[in-house]
């Protein structure tokens, strides 16, 4: 709870007290009447109304009158004069004033609570980045002054300023405020980290590879101003019916304060103004737009609060309305459903152990900075075993030679083993890269290299079809065979393969087309370069943002922060828990408001009603609206 919070809490406490107070002591029946009365009662109405007196001059001053203000103030001030007038009951207009702020308070808290959610995001940004000075010491730059390739020191407790690649250390980071991930993770030389992480544990030197206005953390932090400004079709109906209500209900209350006394003085019968005017105060109370003006922007501000806290980034409501409509997910493969790095998965050997037909492709393969070499070397944990590897040749387009202790090595494809006359075979039980290995002319074996699926690829695809998604797609440009492989485990609808990125937006226009109204919704979710045009042309473009590239993010309308395809399935029940919430009190409001408005005109209602008309209906709107705030977790268990 912030400061103003608690004063305005305070308020409502002492006003509230003074009211029950006042009301032993001074009611009709009581020694203390007339002018002392009044002054007495005025003190705890100042007490909670001040600033809605204030807003509500300002408005007219600034001729922009016709807000909730403006009509607290009036029927209020108007239920004072009243009392005043018939010496009447001044506990009414208190009460409108003391439940209204009780709403306020309600509307507060709620925004809060959804705004701590989005300001955990907001204090990633780092205030500095330390560089080692010439005598050792560690000198505190700003960010934006740090080059690209130049080494920053991270000690533990601090965040990681700008992203980039450990050169040395060790240790654990706590990414929860990026990606709504819990665990830790662990950060060793040569893992690539990106800025906003704490450092948990151990000191880091991290030679950077972004400048810092192109670091995760900047692109977040400029993802998260420009939400606010996209705002939703049931946001902008909201805006635009407040215009239009507001000052008819504020001519209709007049109307109704001078039209039926003037027409009952023509026809002969009392006036009965007082009458009259009460009905109109309370007819404004009733109309008080709040519950739909204050509910619907912030249902849609705890959705977006809600799935920050959880790594989904949405750039705007207007986003997470479409996305309650989904009804097509289409995703690219590699780095997407899958994680994008070649890992060995299969070693089949023909004379030599699997560890030693591993070893020599190793050592042939020490000094190439290829993603397959790369992986050679990942998988062989003792390259440094004292072996003497020379005469490193490579052949494009087929490989790499070299002379391993004495012996001529080849490593590569096909192609190279027909080259050399070497007898090879392919695999038949694992689908993905086949590597060859021979010496001399001799076949050693084979060693299969693929990618590797995300662990809870799967269960997102489940979690999808359970929550009502009709179709899944994949596009990828990989080839048909490895492409009908993930397909297949898992449980993809259709699989379109071997795609350029030209090929890729084709075939989302083809899905676009066949859409069977305008409210299904098509999805890309993609993660590379060539999956921008993509994003961009999809209903809703969802990036992974972690290790995806900044163009897919810029792209995208919604960025998984910690790569995890599962979050888009949360994605999915947020938005639609959010719209189900905001047409809830869409109907609830403006069905209790038609209700009491027609009592209050005809004269059924009373101020305590109307209370609960305004005010009563706008904190159990927020109250409804704050259950965007919580999401259950896709259980990957």
């Amino acid at each position: 709870m912030n400061k103003k919070q608690k004063k305005n809490l305070i308020r409502i406490i002492v006003s509230a007290m003074l009211m029950i107070f006042l009301g032993f002591f001074t009611g009709k029946d009581k020694q203390i009447q007339g002018v002392i009365r009044f002054v007495l009662y005025l003190v705890p109405y100042i007490i909670i109304g001040y600033d809605i007196i204030i807003k509500a001059l300002k408005g007219i001053k600034n001729r922009q009158p016709f807000d909730e203000s403006l009509l607290m103030a009036i029927a209020t001030v108007g239920a004072m004069a009243l009392a005043v007038y018939k010496d009447g009951d001044y506990t009414e207009a208190i009460a409108v004033m003391l439940f209204y702020q009780i709403g306020e308070w309600f509307q507060s808290y709620a925004v809060g609570k959804s705004r701590k959610n989005i300001t955990e995001l907001m204090d990633i940004c780092p205030d500095y980045a330390n560089i080692e000075g010439e005598d050792g010491q560690l000198e505190q730059v700003d960010p934006d002054e740090v080059e690209i390739g130049s080494i920053i020191v991270v000690q533990p407790g601090e965040k990681i300023p700008i992203d980039g690649i450990v050169e040395e250390g060790e240790t654990t980071l706590d990414t929860a405020a990026l990606t709504g991930e819990s665990l830790p993770r662990t950060a060793k030389k040569g893992d690539e980290v990106i800025s906003g992480c704490i450092n948990m544990t151990g000191l880091l030197h991290i030679r950077t590879t972004k400048e810092f206005e192109d670091s995760t953390v900047s692109k977040v932090l400029e993802l998260i101003e420009d939400a606010s400004s996209k705002k939703s079709k049931s946001e902008n109906f909201i805006t635009k019916f407040a215009r239009v209500y507001t000052p008819a209900v504020v001519y209709s209350a007049l109307a109704l304060a001078i039209l039926p006394p003037i027409i009952r003085m023509v026809i002969g019968m009392d006036a009965n103004f007082g009458t009259f005017i009460y009905r109109a105060l309370t007819f404004l109370v009733i109309s008080c737009p709040c519950a739909l003006v204050v509910s619907i922007p912030l249902s849609f501000f705890a959705g977006i609060g809600g799935a920050s806290h959880s790594g989904v980034l949405v750039k705007g409501s207007n986003y997470l309305e479409t996305l309650s409509k989904a009804k097509t997910v289409v995703f690219d493969k590699t780095g997407t459903l899958t994680k994008g790095v070649f890992q060995v998965t299969a070693i089949h050997p023909s004379k030599l152990s699997e560890e030693e037909l591993l070893h020599m492709a190793a050592h042939v393969e020490r000094y190439s900075n290829h993603p397959i070499a790369i992986s050679l070397r990942d998988a062989y944990k003792k390259e440094a075993d004292g072996c003497q590897v020379s005469d490193v040749e490579e052949i494009a387009g087929h490989g790499v030679k070299a002379v391993v202790n004495g012996k001529i090595v080849y490593v590569g494809n096909s192609k190279m083993m027909d080259a050399i006359g070497a007898k090879w075979h392919n695999c038949s039980t694992h689908i993905g890269t086949i590597i060859h290995v021979a010496i001399g002319n001799e076949y050693q074996g084979h060693i299969v290299i693929s990618d590797v699926v995300k662990p809870h690829s799967a269960q997102t695809i489940k979690s999808l079809k359970s929550a009502g998604i009709n179709q899944t797609v994949m596009l990828t440009g990989d080839i048909k065979k490895v492409a009908d492989t993930v397909a297949e485990e898992l449980k993809i609808d259709k699989v379109y393969s071997e795609l350029l990125p030209q090929d890729k937006v084709s075939m989302i226009e083809k899905i676009l087309d066949n859409k069977k109204s305008e409210n299904d919704v098509v999805v890309f979710v993609g993660d590379g370069i060539n999956d921008a045009p993509v994003l961009s042309r999809a209903d809703i473009g969802i990036a992974m943002g972690a290790m995806g590239a900044d163009a897919a993010i810029e792209a995208a309308d919604i960025v998984l922060m910690d790569d995890d395809p599962i979050k888009i399935s949360t994605a999915i029940k947020i938005s639609r828990k959010c719209l189900r919430i905001v047409n809830e009190n869409i109907w609830f409001a403006i069905g209790i408001k038609l209700a009491c408005l027609v009592l209050g005109a005809l004269g059924f209602a009373n101020m305590w009603l109307a209370v609960f008309a305004d005010v009563g209906v706008m904190i159990l709107a927020v109250l409804n609206a704050i259950r965007c705030l919580f999401v259950k977790e896709i259980d990957c268990r």
